[in-house]
């Protein structure tokens, strides 16, 4: 732990590379994963985060609009297999990292987690609106 922080992600993201389930599509490149970890953080700093299956889940149903970013180390993957057509039928933008320790390191909370949603408030003044707008210029891409 004692190591910085973006060197730690850039790290990480090699070693879980294994453990990437076979559906994790699109997955972020290296770089991508950086951009995403730090706007996450941006965003769960602002509190424009949904974290975890539960509440992502809902916003979805609920037919809130952001980026969903998945952990695609996920075990059991029924967990999460479900999320991207959900993504889909509500034309929400998603993308898979590697680490689920990174993605909850990221948005706040000690603890892995498999799924998170940036929500971007348009009301209030959000200081990530910059990179949020290039990962989803890049993840459409993707």
């Amino acid at each position: 732990m004692g190591k910085s922080e973006s060197a730690d992600s850039v790290d990480n993201y090699d070693l879980k590379l294994p453990y990437v389930l076979p559906f994790a599509q699109p997955l972020a490149n290296k770089k991508l994963n950086k951009k995403l970890l730090k706007t996450v953080k941006k965003a769960a700093k602002a509190k424009h985060v949904k974290r975890g299956v539960k509440e992502v889940v809902k916003a979805l149903r609920k037919g809130e609009k952001g980026l969903v970013i998945i952990a695609g180390d996920i075990s059991p993957a029924d967990v999460i297999s479900h999320i991207p057509v959900l993504c889909e039928d509500n034309g929400v933008q998603y993308v898979f990292i590697p680490s689920k320790e990174d993605l909850g390191g990221a948005g706040g909370t000690k603890r892995p987690t498999s799924v998170i949603m940036i929500v971007p408030a348009s009301d209030k003044k959000n200081d990530y609106k910059d990179s949020y707008d290039e990962i989803s210029k890049e993840v459409q891409s993707l």
